[in-house]
């Protein structure tokens, strides 16, 4: 893996990981500590999933 290939993966990531973060935090009511960590960690595995898709999708 090229170095402009790991940054445009983890460019990728970072912006699932921040459109799914944000989404979540419009639709919890209060945001606790706990929720925080969880929503964080939620995003992260829905990030690895929407690029790990994608990626199955264009082949590469």
């Amino acid at each position: 893996m090229t170095p402009r290939t790991a940054l445009l993966a983890a460019a990728e990531l970072m912006g699932w990981w921040v459109a799914l973060a944000l989404l979540w935090l419009v639709l919890i009511s209060t945001v606790d500590t706990l929720e925080l960590a969880v929503g964080a960690a939620s995003a992260l595995v829905g990030a690895l999933a929407a690029r790990a898709a994608r990626r199955a999708v264009a082949g590469s």
